[in-house]
């Protein structure tokens, strides 16, 4: 048993290490192209190391700066955004159950199985005819179609395990209402609104269709600069702006499983 127990283990262990090396590697091999100046086969590593790559892409007169900017920008309207809206529309669709229902949740999913070409041209068509194209405002609110989606569902699963009863409590004790959601619900769901925004955040800076339609090429983010010198076939700025590109979103996930990983996963478990 304690022989079957240990295979069980290593295993496991394994299969770990392999999922978190397919995961790592092209990471790794970002991180050395973005440095190497000459590599070639069969070495493990760069001969020649440089900045160049990093002197261009941060100098006051390239443009990823301001890229960067624009996503940052984009993708912090659009994740409060989302998670005001899909706050209460998951409260809505996981506390109560009303007519038709189901059918709200299949168009909430549509965004997410229509293929991503026939949304962003549609939206593309109705945006110029409103005058929204072309700016950045018009690609934050773009952005809310492909993320409420997956917001909404978060909050809807979260408060499908949540009881009513602590706000009952709360109200009976003579809380108002806007202490009963800061001082009771927003702790009680708070891992929630930190997954939520993380996909939220996630999804909107990673746009590149959705950005290039709806911004008519003057809106310029990460992904669109990063798809073009892509085409440019210059593999030290590919992999510098690749890292620049992955940096934020590693960094929101570090900070995210330092939340879910104290209060918020005992407040998880008391819903």
């Amino acid at each position: 048993m304690a022989a079957r127990h240990r295979s069980t283990a290593w295993l496991r262990t394994l299969t770990l290490v392999f999922i978190s090396m397919v995961l790592v590697a092209p990471l790794i091999a970002f991180l050395l192209n973005a440095f190497a100046r000459s590599w070639f086969y069969p070495h493990l590593i760069p001969q020649q190391w440089t900045l160049e790559a990093w002197a261009r892409i941060l100098s006051p007169q390239s443009d990823v700066l301001q890229a960067m900017g624009n996503s940052l920008l984009i993708a912090g309207v659009v994740t409060p955004t989302a998670l005001l809206v899909g706050l209460p529309a998951g409260r809505a669709l996981g506390l109560y159950t009303f007519r038709g229902k189901r059918l709200v949740e299949f168009l909430l999913l549509l965004p997410a199985i229509v293929p991503p070409l026939a949304v962003s041209m549609g939206l593309a068509v109705n945006f110029l005819r409103w005058g929204l194209a072309g700016n950045w405002v018009g690609v934050s609110i773009a952005h809310l179609v492909p993320v409420l989606p997956y917001t909404i569902l978060i909050f809807s699963g979260i408060f499908n395990q949540y009881s009513l009863e602590h706000e009952q409590q709360a109200r009976a004790l003579g809380a108002k209402s806007w202490a009963v959601i800061w001082y009771v619900t927003l702790p009680l769901i708070k891992p929630g609104i930190v997954v939520a925004g993380l996909f939220a955040f996630l999804i909107s800076w990673s746009q590149y269709l959705l950005t290039l339609l709806i911004g008519s090429g003057r809106v310029i983010t990460l992904p669109i600069l990063l798809f073009s010198s892509a085409a440019g076939g210059n593999n030290l700025t590919i992999a510098a702006q690749a890292i620049l590109f992955t940096a934020p979103a590693l960094l929101l996930l570090l900070v995210t499983n330092r939340l879910l990983s104290t209060d918020a996963v005992s407040g998880l478990g008391r819903l």
